[in-house]
């Protein structure tokens, strides 16, 4: 059965989608952008910033869900500009400094709201 996870933790759905669901087992989050929570407003033009948000709304989601950092095993990366991967794969690096993830890297034309970045993840219930 699936369940419809909510955080205030993370930006609310702007569309039909919710930012996560579970099963009891499993968490999918929906693409997280980079929205720094304490003041509500979108990351442009700092790629390592903008990241760091995205990944904190991706956790913020998984941990609504039942899960934590940890149960994270894969993430997919959207970005704007695959040049700037070098950024993101040190940002990843902080957030995840042992037992990484799997994770998936595209460069995709356009993101909402003009983002630089977007990650989603796929989690297990602790």
């Amino acid at each position: 059965m699936k369940e419809i996870i909510l955080s205030d933790k993370a930006p609310a759905p702007i569309g039909a989608y919710s930012q996560g669901t579970t099963n009891c087992k499993l968490i999918f989050t929906s693409g997280q952008l980079p929205v720094d929570m304490e003041t509500g407003e979108l990351i442009e033009n700092d790629i390592d910033r903008a990241a760091k948000a995205a990944l904190m709304n991706v956790i913020a989601v998984v941990e609504a869900g039942g899960g934590t950092k940890d149960t994270i095993f894969k993430t997919t990366v959207f970005m704007k500009d695959l040049a700037q991967f070098s950024n993101v794969n040190s940002v990843y690096a902080e957030v995840f400094p042992e037992n990484a993830p799997a994770r998936s890297a595209v460069q995709v034309a356009r993101l909402p709201k003009d983002v630089d970045i977007e990650i989603e993840a796929i989690a297990m219930v602790k």
